[in-house]
């Protein structure tokens, strides 16, 4: 991914990869991806936070001062009006990439069309086992012993993407579905992070 040499102060640092990132529950992905972009040494930066709801997530974006907005198809008259609504507010800023960190609804083409390879999703299984929302549940009910979380590039369909990273998570005998999800985003964050800088960094 290419990125531009910003000659300042710093000659040899470059301006950090603008990124957008979508939500639509509490946003602890996104609070992963925030603290990553204050590091010195980060190589993107969220201009911007967009929700598909009035997501607790997005009190993150705001602690952090990066622009926020909910997106709701309950706004718009169709799904095709909500496709072009969210692909206009993600090209409003910008980004050479788009991240979804806990989105939980499927991109159009709008949006797809216009960003097509520069979009990644972080999903809680690993895939392509037990794919769309409900992947811990999903997991603990097919009585399997480790699950995990990926990220993959987004394309059309549901979490059927190109895998760019996975890990693994044993699954416990004593878990319940908020308890393995939680141990998976543990993995899951740091996962992202690695993921975004590495797709943002300079050549």
């Amino acid at each position: 991914m290419c990125r531009i040499a910003l000659r300042l102060d710093y000659p040899d640092r470059v301006a950090p990869t603008p990124i957008v990132v979508l939500i639509s529950g509490t946003g602890s992905l996104l609070a992963a991806l925030l603290e990553a972009s204050r590091r010195r040494d980060s190589s993107f930066t969220v201009v911007g936070v967009i929700a598909d709801r009035d997501a607790p997530g997005l009190e993150h974006a705001r602690a952090a001062e990066v622009p926020a907005q909910v997106i709701a198809p309950a706004d718009h008259p169709d799904r095709a009006a909500w496709d072009r609504a969210l692909a206009a507010a993600v090209a409003a800023h910008s980004p050479q990439l788009v991240v979804l960190a806990g989105f939980m609804r499927l991109l159009g083409a709008p949006l797809l069309d216009s960003h097509g390879g520069r979009i990644i999703n972080s999903h809680p299984a690993l895939l392509p086992s037990f794919p769309g929302a409900h992947g811990v549940r999903d997991a603990l009910a097919h009585g399997v012993k480790v699950t995990g979380a990926s990220v993959i590039e987004v394309d059309p369909g549901i979490d059927t993407g190109r895998i760019l990273a996975q890990r693994a998570v044993e699954v416990l005998p004593e878990d319940t579905e908020a308890s393995l999800h939680e141990r998976i985003k543990a993995v899951e964050q740091p996962m992202l992070v690695e993921v975004v800088q590495r797709l943002t960094a300079a050549d």
